[in-house]
């Protein structure tokens, strides 16, 4: 399990839990979605025998807790890398869930992932208080 915490202001502090996909980590999922405020699910976009289970873990994340995600469309810079609207068809995600672009060792582009999901956060909290 990767652990992580960006300080974006004095008053933002983001904590970011990571874990393996892979099924034999499973056990570790739900305790860490407790108290999640959100989440990214990185698929590797050159490696559509994956696919299937990266939806698996989205449907076991979604299933934790009604909470905004991202989808990471990761090694963009793979010549065989599948765009990110067709790793959408692929996973039969919803035009309403943003699937973004992403090479993992690009600050710049996982930069721009975090910051997707802190705004959907961010309206979903707004929302909230709103309603």
């Amino acid at each position: 399990m990767d652990f992580g915490r960006i300080t974006v202001d004095d008053e933002l502090v983001l904590y970011l839990f990571g874990t393996p996909g892979q099924k034999r980590f499973d056990f570790m999922w739900e305790i860490l979605s407790e108290g999640m405020l959100g989440f990214i699910v990185i698929v590797d976009s050159s490696r559509p025998e994956t696919f299937r289970e990266a939806r698996g873990i989205l449907d076991t994340f979604r299933g934790y807790a009604e909470t905004p995600y991202v989808i990471a469309a990761n090694k963009q810079d793979h010549e065989d890398a599948w765009a990110p609207d067709d790793l959408r068809i692929a996973l039969k995600i919803g035009k309403d869930v943003r699937v973004l672009p992403c090479v993992a060792n690009d600050k710049d582009l996982v930069k721009g992932v975090l910051l997707e999901l802190l705004y959907s956060i961010l309206e979903t909290m707004d929302l909230g208080a709103a309603g």
